[in-house]
């Protein structure tokens, strides 16, 4: 027999296939029965693993190998339907494809997806109502075994109508119909980063770009509450009463404005807590146009380890949004790995150069 050819019967009639990759066609189950010398029945309880099946191991070697010599994929179509499921799970993104800064969510899904076999479409809402609902509709005519809504920022959304025994998770973000949510663990964040300050002996502590009522809008965010309520329990369990300024924005423009007018009225501030990194970000500019070395005059720490962190000089601490790892639990609540229900994910401090004990001036 050729390289490349299968030998194959046909009514009686024993006939070659041309099997070569230049030849376009696609394996079948009937080829690997052929080459192996089993029965399509027998072929498909061992590549499709399905228990109760008597067959020897060496019969499963033998298929398997045979289907690896042929290239041989099971068609998902088929599988779907004879299973009932498609093997793929739908990612509806708000603003998380756009940009750059939450971006580590979809790569997150697509590992943690691949890793059990299932595909992952995508689509963007980009903040529209309107296209949220048909991104819905479009997950939901490609038959997908669950669903995560991905939100840049952590806030409540109202979703669009889906089957009750469709599984939807909420990644950084949560509903007001109750669907299942992974989030941050922002008042573990606070307290860490409020903890790394006061264990360095700082006692004079600003707080730059403190909660304000928009903030506290569950429609604005669900997790800055808490993290404001980590911050205030570390100082207060440190005996400290921080400098708390108010910002209506948190951008580098307003936390450079605020930081002045805090320095300039509270000169023996040795630490300052930005309320994100864009702020802190501001907050060294400040200190420079001030004649202020950070960590040395003043140390700064933060939240969101965005992007920019790592080349500012010195290197900013900061307690890291955990994108990656909260897709990763969305997908495995949506496959039964985990619960469905609130989750909260740890957000790792990383660790600097823009800390130091206080030093006089």
């Amino acid at each position: 027999m050729r390289a490349g050819w299968l030998a194959s019967e046909v009514q009686g009639e024993s006939r070659e296939v041309d099997m070569s990759p230049s030849s376009g066609r696609r394996p079948t189950l009937a080829d690997v029965a052929a080459l192996s010398g089993m029965s399509k029945s027998a072929v498909s309880l061992i590549l499709n693993d399905r228990p109760g099946s008597r067959l020897s191991p060496e019969a499963a070697e033998r298929v398997r190998a045979a289907a690896e010599e042929l290239g041989y994929r099971p068609n998902p179509a088929a599988q779907s339907l004879r299973w009932g499921r498609t093997r793929t799970l739908g990612f509806v993104s708000d603003e998380v494809t756009i940009t750059r800064f939450a971006s580590g969510m979809i790569s997150g899904a697509l590992e943690a997806g691949a890793a059990r076999d299932h595909s992952v479409l995508i689509a963007e809402a980009n903040g529209d109502h309107d296209r949220l609902a048909s991104s819905f509709q479009l997950m939901l005519d490609r038959r997908v075994d669950g669903m995560i809504v991905g939100l840049m920022r952590a806030r409540r959304v109202e979703l669009p109508p889906a089957p009750a025994n469709l599984p939807i998770v909420i990644v950084n973000g949560e509903s007001g119909a109750g669907h299942a949510s992974v989030l941050p663990d922002e008042r573990e964040a606070g307290h860490a980063m409020a903890r790394l300050l006061t264990d360095a002996g700082h006692r004079r502590i600003a707080v730059v770009g403190a909660l304000t009522a928009d903030v506290s809008d569950p429609a604005i965010s669900v997790t800055i509450e808490a993290r404001f309520a980590g911050m205030g329990d570390a100082f207060a369990a440190a005996g400290v009463r921080p400098i708390i300024t108010r910002i209506d924005e948190w951008f580098p423009t307003l936390g450079y404005e605020t930081t002045v007018r805090t320095m300039t009225a509270h000169p023996d501030v040795t630490a300052i807590l930005a309320s994100n990194d864009s702020v802190a970000f501001g907050v060294y500019q400040a200190l420079a146009s001030l004649g202020l070395r950070i960590p040395d005059d003043v140390s700064v720490a933060s939240f969101d380890d965005e992007v920019l962190t790592g080349y500012m000089r010195p290197g900013l601490t900061t307690a890291r949004l955990p994108y990656e790892e909260m897709a990763r639990h969305g997908v495995e609540m949506l496959l039964g790995d985990r619960p469905l229900g609130p989750h909260r994910v740890g957000m790792p401090v990383v660790v600097r150069d823009s800390i130091a004990p206080p030093r006089a001036r």
